[in-house]
């Protein structure tokens, strides 16, 4: 999962999807990349389950899985603190 969030642009993406949930046509304009770029980050987002999907009608709906990042926090600070 870490080396999932260690690209810059990944975080980004993260970073706004903590905000609120986008379709990818949303997010494309905002990072200026390619859409086949856009979806290699979200399926490594994806598949390191920091990220959600979820269908909406025709549009795939991606959001943050803040359970996961918390565990992550968490367990990050458990090691720092010993």
């Amino acid at each position: 999962m870490l080396k999932s969030l260690s690209d810059p642009k990944r975080l980004e993406i993260v970073d706004r999807l903590m905000e609120k949930e986008y379709c990818a046509y949303e997010l494309l304009p905002l990072f200026h990349v390619t859409q086949p770029t856009l979806s290699h980050d979200m399926k490594v987002l994806s598949e390191a389950g920091v990220i959600k999907q979820q269908r909406k009608g025709k549009n795939v709906v991606y959001s943050v899985d803040r359970k996961v990042l918390e565990d992550v926090v968490n367990h990050l600070n458990a090691i720092i603190s010993k």
